[in-house]
C-alpha cells in the first residue's frame, strides 16, 4: 500500500490561501516543506502548480487537473486523485495542495504534516475540518519565525489503526 502524507500551512480558522497564494511570509516553513518533500513524489492539483509556476525541483511533480489534455515539462497530469496515486510505486507521496486535492485525499493519507500558525489571515482557501479522534498527534515544535515573527508549530499526526 503506498503511504499518503499531506503537508500543509494553516492559520488558526484553517485557511491556506487567498487568490491562489500564501497569505503570510513563513520562510522556515517553506524550508520545513523543502525538507520534508524532496526526494518524494509530490501531488498537487492544477491551480497551486499554477501558483508556484514550475515544477519543483528534486521531486517527482504530479499535477492532478481535470483538463486531460494539460501537459506541462517536467510533470506528470492525471485526471484524479486515485490515479496520482498509482504513480507512486509504493513510495510515500506528499499531498501539498490545494483545498479540494487536500478534501479528496485526507480519506486516504495516513500522516499530516501541519504547520499551525498561531494567527488569523484573510483566506479564502481552507484545509478541510479533521476528525481528531481518528489522529494521534506523534510530534509538535513551537517555534517563533525569525522573519515576521509569527509564532507557529511543525504538527505531525498519524492515522489511528
Amino acid at each position: 500500500m503506498n503511504q499518503l502524507t499531506i503537508i500543509v500551512a494553516t492559520d488558526q480558522q484553517g485557511g491556506i490561501g487567498i487568490n491562489n497564494t500564501l497569505p503570510w511570509k513563513l520562510p522556515e516553513d517553506l524550508a520545513h516543506f523543502k525538507r520534508m518533500t524532496t526526494g518524494h513524489p509530490i501531488i498537487m492539483g492544477r491551480k497551486t502548480f499554477d501558483s508556484i509556476g514550475r515544477p519543483l525541483p528534486k521531486r517527482r511533480n504530479i499535477v492532478i487537473t481535470r483538463n486531460a489534455d494539460w501537459q506541462h515539462n517536467g510533470v506528470e497530469a492525471v485526471t484524479s486523485v486515485a490515479a496520482a496515486i498509482t504513480l507512486l510505486d509504493g513510495v510515500e507521496g506528499f499531498v501539498i495542495g490545494g483545498a479540494e486535492i487536500y478534501r479528496q485525499s485526507l480519506a486516504l493519507t495516513s500522516r499530516l504534516i501541519i504547520t499551525e500558525i498561531g494567527q488569523t489571515f484573510d483566506c479564502d482557501a481552507f484545509f478541510p475540518a479533521i476528525n481528531r479522534e481518528e489522529w494521534q498527534e506523534t510530534a509538535r515544535e513551537a517555534h517563533v519565525s525569525a522573519v515576521s515573527g509569527l509564532p507557529y508549530a511543525l504538527v505531525t499526526l498519524q492515522r489511528k489503526a
